[in-house]
This record gives C-alpha cells, structure tokens and sequence, in this order.
C-alpha cells in the first residue's frame, strides 16, 4: 500500500506484484486480510476520529495476525496527516491478544465502546 496527503487531500493506493494500481479508502492484503476485513467492515465509517481509527487499525491486523498462521507476529501502525507521518508503535501479537481478552472480559468493547 501507498498512502499520502498532497494538496488535494488524503490518497491511499494499494499496488500489488503485477502492477495494479487501485486507489481506495480501505485495504487490507494478504494471507490474513479476510481476518482483517471482518474487523474492518465491521467498524469502518469515513468520519473515524484518529483515536478510533488507530484502533481500528490494531484491532484488525492484530485479528489477522492472530487467526493466520504465515502472517507476522507484530502490528506496526503509522498515522498520516497533512503534516506528515507518525509512527504510533509496534504492538506485540501476544500481548494484544492478552488486553483484548482482558477487555472483552470486563465488558468494554475493545474499541473502547
């Protein structure tokens, strides 16, 4: 995926091996990103505060990572503005795994809900 904010706004594209260039507001790709989507789908709206959506973002990668044996163990999350990009951190699987229970042990939503 390729994402970036010029004049005219935000841009995300995603570009695969064979040179599809497709743009959009939600991707996800690879082994795990039916996992993904499921959590994407289910929680996406376009007017998602950066908190939310940030959350969001962790939730779903964390669910595919999870659920899907060849991909990775480690969630990387970078915000996007007009001013640039920020890495918001590097989230162990596990130890997602591990608040997430907690959380929905309690009854909050782990979106904070």
């Amino acid at each position: 995926m390729i994402a970036g904010w010029d004049k005219t706004g935000p841009h995300l594209h995603y570009v695969d091996s064979d040179g599809t260039r497709l743009k959009g507001n939600l991707f996800s790709v690879g082994s795990g990103s039916t996992y993904a989507y499921g959590v994407l789908d289910s929680g996406y709206r376009s007017d998602l505060p950066a908190e939310e959506a940030i959350d969001l973002a962790k939730r779903s990668i964390y669910h595919a990572t999870h659920r899907d044996a060849y991909s990775g163990g480690t969630v990387s999350v970078y915000h996007i503005t007009e001013g640039g990009w920020k890495k918001i951190g590097g989230y162990d699987v596990y130890d997602l795994h591990y608040y997430y229970v907690e959380t929905e042990k309690n009854g909050v939503q782990p979106s904070g809900n």
